[in-house]
């Protein structure tokens, strides 16, 4: 078993302020968007790992944290992963995508072109490892990899947007140009791109709605009125 330690972190709340802190973080959470129009302006690098830092807190299944990031600025490498990128895309949009999946995509006219790979000052490569490596080199099985991986890709764009950082996930089909572009090993399998930066001055967005609280959730409380 585990060593065990003091847990830390969760101050003394009233009712008043935990409802205060929850609907802050709402109200920005709300403002979070795709965005295709990104500034080329710099971002500093320590705000990337403050965030991957973020994402790497995220739980996972028997804490076997089964991710790895590769934040990539080089412009070079970029221009690579946007020209497989977009080989990827044009044969989705070409005929490898279903009609049905190209009519959901219409309303927000998406297409192959890709710029925002080079413009972004900023590329995360997530991705996932099915099993790891014990000490003397066996392989260990890892669980809940795709629900463990998902959690920190959450907590990553939850982190991004908090520093300003206009974000947009991206999930060419397939994506293994990803792991030889990068250079990661064989047992990592790429999960998504999360391309971010500084919006475009001028950016706009698809005017869309979400859920409204009665159709995303149910509350079982017992209460009686």
């Amino acid at each position: 078993m585990a060593d065990r330690e003091p847990l830390t972190g969760y101050p003394e709340l009233d009712d008043a302020e935990r409802i205060a802190r929850a609907e802050a973080f709402e109200a920005s959470m709300r403002t979070r968007r795709t965005v295709r129009d990104v500034s080329d302006a710099p971002v500093p690098r320590e705000v990337i790992e403050s965030a991957i830092r973020t994402a790497s807190r995220a739980p996972s299944g028997a804490n076997m944290q089964p991710w790895s990031f590769v934040a990539v600025s080089d412009p070079e490498v970029k221009r690579r992963i946007r020209q497989a990128a977009e080989e990827e895309e044009r044969a989705f949009y070409g005929g490898r995508a279903p009609q049905e999946w190209l009519e959901a995509l219409a309303p927000f006219g998406t297409d192959a072109e890709k710029p925002f790979l080079e413009t972004a000052p900023w590329l995360i490569a997530v991705f996932a490892q099915p099993h790891g490596f014990e000490p003397d080199g066996t392989k260990r099985k890892h669980y809940y990899v795709q629900e463990s991986v998902g959690l920190a890709t959450g907590f990553l764009l939850a982190a991004l947007h908090q520093a300003g950082l206009a974000t947009l996930t991206h999930t060419p089909s397939p994506m293994g140009f990803l792991r030889e572009i990068l250079g990661r090993p064989e047992h990592e399998r790429p999960f998504l791109l999360v391309v971010t930066g500084v919006p475009a001055e001028g950016a706009t967005v698809p005017r869309i709605d979400k859920k409204r609280l009665d159709e995303a959730a149910s509350f079982i409380t017992g209460d009686r009125d």
